[in-house]
């Protein structure tokens, strides 16, 4: 084979290895939507801070409120408190009026109780939501800052 010949070979084959490497990556988009996908990964992680103050916040108050709401139905506190002064058991003198009246106030009192705490533990899940993002900052900013 001359030179020529083999010039020409290596060319042939440069050419169409050329093309096969071009043809596979414009068929795979591989150079087209690895960008896309690289500034979609950034808009996402540019954008996280925004949902969770305010989209992931609303749907956690909302998931907290409808919790309460369930506790509350447990509990049954607005019945108690509903018929606080409604005799138990039929019972119309004096003596079961009293009666039921201690018994629905020390339960009001108990179940009200179990409620403010749930209430509670609700309004700490919130506020640990609004801290958590920033005491992670402050956790990374201290581990970096701190010497080896």
């Amino acid at each position: 084979m001359s030179i020529r010949n083999q010039l020409c070979y290596y060319i042939k084959v440069k050419k169409i290895l050329g093309f096969l490497f071009l043809s596979v990556m414009l068929n795979h988009n591989f150079l087209t939507y690895s960008g896309k996908i690289i500034i979609q990964i950034l808009g996402e992680i540019l954008y996280f801070p925004v949902w969770w103050y305010t989209v992931g916040f609303g749907r956690l108050i909302k998931t907290v409120g409808n919790f309460w709401l369930n506790q509350e139905k447990i509990l049954g506190f607005s019945v108690w408190l509903k018929n606080l002064f409604v005799p138990m058991y039929g019972q119309n003198d004096w003596a079961g009026r009293l009666i039921s009246l201690v018994i629905r106030l020390v339960q009001i009192i108990f179940r009200g109780l179990v409620l403010a705490v749930w209430f509670i533990v609700g309004l700490l899940v919130l506020l640990i939501w609004l801290i958590f993002p920033l005491a992670l900052l402050i956790a990374c900013a201290f581990q970096f800052s701190s010497p080896a």
